[in-house]
């Protein structure tokens, strides 16, 4: 996303603005005196990310445990069972 802002909104939000161009792949033109200034963009282009909605189609591709797994398999569920669970509330709250 391209977006023209102040020097002075750059500078008062100059954290934000490299995250956004870090994490986001965001570009801004800096304007000073009414005029284009400087460009900020990412050093390197933005590397693909997979988001939740990708999870159904990954889980999709990875291998499935065969009939010789089922010894794995039921260790694995036997362990996710015995995780306590989350508390309902936090303390802090």
């Amino acid at each position: 996303m391209q977006v023209s802002i102040s020097s002075t909104e750059a500078v008062r939000n100059f954290s934000e603005l490299l995250n956004n161009i870090k994490y986001r792949g965001d570009r801004y033109t800096v304007i000073r005196g009414g005029k284009p200034a400087a460009s900020l963009v990412p050093a390197e282009p933005l590397r693909s990310v997979a988001t939740l909605a990708d999870l159904r189609g990954i889980m999709r591709h990875l291998p499935h445990l065969d009939s010789n797994d089922k010894g794995f398999e039921a260790d694995v569920m036997a362990a996710a069972n015995s995780q306590p669970s989350m508390p309902g509330a936090m303390p802090w709250e």
